[in-house]
């Protein structure tokens, strides 16, 4: 089961760094631009820009995500919490069922886009354990 731990940081290459030297963790994949614009962030349309940074420790994924301009949910949360751990993510067989489970108990997606290749939905259940999920549907060969 793929599984992924997202950290929402300020500086992106000095974490990479700092991570690599002081755990060992690494090497993190090369710093990725991503344009996110026509995310819906609670609904709304955004246009919204980050960077990632990617490394396997174990059987965890981790990413680190930099958020560059526009609103989403990563500057809210370091406007809120500063640097740290933001979310933990699940890859899914069939996002729409998930947001259905979801919408039966009340809870819609916070932030969501498809990015072609594959689609993510956030879902802010932080009320209890502090942290956001994140459901991924990766697309097949089309």
């Amino acid at each position: 089961v793929y599984k992924r731990q997202g950290f929402v940081v300020n500086d992106i290459e000095k974490t990479c760094r700092h991570y690599e030297f002081m755990f060992g963790t690494g090497p993190f994949s090369d710093v990725i631009d991503v344009d996110m614009d026509g995310a819906l962030l609670r609904g709304n349309p955004v246009k919204t820009k980050i960077k990632v940074a990617f490394v396997q420790s174990g059987d965890i994924h981790i990413e680190l995500i930099h958020p560059v301009e526009g609103a989403n949910v990563y500057t809210e949360f370091l406007a809120e919490k500063g640097e740290g751990i933001h979310h933990l993510a699940y890859q899914v067989d069939d996002l729409e069922v998930m947001k259905a489970q979801f919408a039966a108990q009340g809870i819609e997606p916070v932030f969501s886009r498809d990015m072609g290749v594959m689609e993510f939905a956030y879902f802010d259940i932080s009320e209890v354990g502090g942290l956001m999920i994140e459901f991924l549907y990766f697309k097949d060969n089309q």
